[in-house]
């Protein structure tokens, strides 16, 4: 895990576990909305760090949208498993500047910053709120 991540995740050990699974979609929709927003703005200058943004961005929309919580439209991922792919696609948000080779450059940061985000995020929201086994509402 990325430097940043794991500082994240040892910052957000200690905080209380406040944030509810509704304000957790909002924040992920928001997330997503800054993916593509930097994906537009990186464009021109960048396009290795647009294509990253858009990865991202469209990997975090599909777990989204997948996800039995508020907000969620097809409810096919439990929410404790949505927190645990927020930590893989926090890894893979921080770690894309080397796999897309954009490393040294000034993108990088907001890379590294929406990767810790994501972590801090899992950190802080509570999991207890929805049951593990819920039904996911598929036809038998």
């Amino acid at each position: 895990m990325p430097v940043f991540n794991r500082l994240a995740k040892i910052v957000g050990k200690p905080i209380p576990r406040v944030i509810t699974p509704r304000i957790h979609s909002m924040v992920d929709y928001i997330s997503v909305a800054v993916f593509l927003a930097s994906a537009a703005r990186f464009w021109r200058r960048n396009k290795r760090a647009a294509m990253g943004s858009l990865i991202c961005g469209g990997a975090e929309l599909a777990v989204v949208l997948l996800t039995d919580y508020p907000g969620g439209v097809k409810k096919f991922i439990s929410f404790r498993m949505h927190r645990e792919m927020d930590y893989g696609l926090a890894a893979m948000a921080a770690t894309m500047p080397e796999s897309l080779g954009f490393k040294e450059d000034d993108e990088t940061k907001f890379c590294r910053l929406q990767g810790a985000m994501i972590t801090l995020l899992g950190e802080v929201t509570q999991t207890s709120a929805i049951p593990a086994n819920r039904s996911r509402g598929r036809a038998a």
